[in-house]
């Protein structure tokens, strides 16, 4: 248990902070969960879509901290040849 004052506080900003990541990253599932949903249903059009509002939402949560920048950028890369290649079939 937090005796100090200064360490009190910190729980509560911890308390805080792990509620608004948490609502992030469950946001920018819900966003992927679409983009793959489109893919899934073979629909080109909307993969695109769905990717084009999946990505500033990723890159948000990574320059957030939520998501390491590096990890976002994988997925992003690979969504994208996965839309592409839809386009090809």
């Amino acid at each position: 248990m937090a005796n100090t004052p200064s360490a009190k506080k910190a729980t509560r900003k911890i308390a805080r902070r792990t509620e608004i990541n948490t609502a992030r990253r469950s946001r920018v599932r819900t966003f992927l969960r679409k983009v793959e949903e489109a893919i899934a249903s073979g629909d080109q059009e909307a993969a695109l879509a769905a990717f084009r509002v999946a990505e500033p939402e990723m890159r948000r949560a990574a320059s957030k901290g939520v998501f390491h920048r590096n990890t976002v950028s994988r997925k992003i890369s690979r969504l994208s040849h996965r839309v592409k290649a839809l386009g090809g079939a």
